[in-house]
């Protein structure tokens, strides 16, 4: 007969056995258990309530429990639960591939489905350099990132994030070594300011061995959660139009709808040779990803030594996730998106503004659906999480970063708790 744990009994055996991200069994950060999720609200095993800021880190688009979400993976379930992709195919997969070539940016009509948003970059990483080796130019095989940047923890993806902030320099000796270029300073909204494009247009100029620039459209994610310039985004790819290099752009965070775009490259008008997507694609429901590509880079491929391009990951094209991201996609384009995320913006905008009035507050920037407070210095985990979760809400800080990313279906009520909550928590800090 199965017996629940009580909530002592679970979080003494998590702390005991279970590993979760970014933690330590030395010092043990305080850890929630969630009885259940309904909305935007969990619903803890201790009897608390927790409005959810994070869409469990960005991918949890229409809530929790969405009842179509739920009816697709039942019914997909019923048909089949899965069936490697190798030589064999599906509805869910194909009808899948065909709304994200409709959706994306112009010209990517290829779609290499994976199991994570870090294997979506590992797999734009070696179409970038398959592509160079197949059509003889082998000697391209380094990549030009933004510092700050973020694009995943696999070894590849960390290659090319911030060599820096991110703590992979204890990996440096391990990693292949990637060129890279100062952030934009321009902010959204903003012109380009020449000095912005210098140092790109530098390393493009005179590195003849660049295989491929990888960035996050318009907004930084990880990486400082910094918004920029479309402006940006278009002299990059012209850069690398100039220049005969490959354009990566990282949407896994931005994809489909959070800044006001349904692709953040939209704000720009531009469109990339490589596309990521990820959490946010099955709204939140299965691990799913994927890399786009346009035609130059799969004929390029294709017409290569190989012959075809080398990576299978075995759940790739899981029918259960499929069916769930085009459940998913079809949510959100039947209702009134964009107008929903132009509500949280102005609500995020006027709610949050009052928090640069404090003296421990170095920035506020809002944009879509994301709302950031930048702190001077940065602050522990443990210092700020349990004082969230007294406010009645989940906020998951890092460094000197205070931000959310709620579910589209946040009401105003429960997106003022959550502005209120962050308020009321900075403004007892200590400059």
């Amino acid at each position: 007969m199965f017996m629940h744990l009580s909530n002592d009994q679970l979080l003494d055996l998590d702390r005991e056995h279970v590993w979760h991200p970014y933690s330590s069994f030395l010092t043990p950060s305080p850890t929630y258990a969630v009885e259940r999720a309904e909305g935007v609200k969990l619903y803890l095993k201790d009897g608390r309530t927790l409005i959810d800021g994070m869409s469990s880190w960005w991918s949890v688009l229409h809530g929790y429990n969405h009842p179509r979400l739920n009816q697709a993976l039942t019914r997909q379930a019923d048909a089949m639960s899965h069936v490697m992709f190798g030589g064999l195919t599906h509805e869910p997969a194909v009808r899948l591939c065909q709304k994200l070539v409709e959706l994306s940016p112009e010209g990517l009509n290829k779609v290499f489905l994976s199991d994570s948003g870090s294997v979506s970059v590992e797999v734009a990483m070696k179409m970038a350099l398959q592509y160079w080796h197949s059509v003889g130019q082998p000697q391209k095989n380094r990549f030009i990132a933004l510092k700050n940047g973020y694009h995943g923890d696999t070894f590849g993806a960390m290659s090319v994030c911030d060599p820096v902030t991110g703590m992979h320099h204890v990996f440096a000796d391990n990693l292949m070594q990637q060129y890279f270029a100062e952030r934009p300073e321009s902010r959204f909204g903003e012109p380009l300011q020449p000095q912005d494009i210098a140092s790109i247009q530098h390393l493009l100029e005179t590195k003849k061995d660049v295989a491929a620039v990888i960035l996050e459209p318009i907004v930084q994610g990880a990486g400082g959660m910094w918004m920029y310039s479309a402006e940006y985004l278009q002299a990059v790819r012209n850069l690398c139009d100039k220049h005969n290099v490959l354009l990566i752009a990282d949407e896994i965070a931005t994809g489909f709808g959070r800044t006001g775009k349904l692709f953040a490259c939209e704000h720009a008008g531009i469109s990339p040779d490589i596309l990521c997507l990820g959490k946010t694609l099955t709204g939140g429901y299965m691990t799913l990803a994927a890399t786009l590509c346009n035609d130059k880079v799969s004929q390029g491929i294709c017409e290569g030594e190989a012959g075809v391009f080398m990576h299978g990951p075995t759940f790739m094209g899981n029918p259960l996730a499929c069916a769930v991201a085009c459940e998913s996609i079809n949510v959100l384009l039947e209702g009134d998106w964009q107008a929903n995320i132009q509500r949280m913006e102005t609500q995020l905008k006027q709610e949050l503004k009052p928090c640069n009035t404090l003296k421990s507050v170095a920035d506020v920037r809002v944009l879509g659906g994301i709302g950031v407070v930048e702190l001077h210095r940065s602050r522990s985990l443990d210092e700020l999480q349990p004082a969230f979760v007294e406010q009645g809400i989940w906020v998951r800080p890092f460094g000197k970063l205070v931000y959310i990313m709620p579910p589209y279906c946040i009401s105003a009520e429960d997106l003022s708790t959550l502005t209120q909550g962050i308020y009321r928590v900075i403004s007892k800090l200590k400059p």
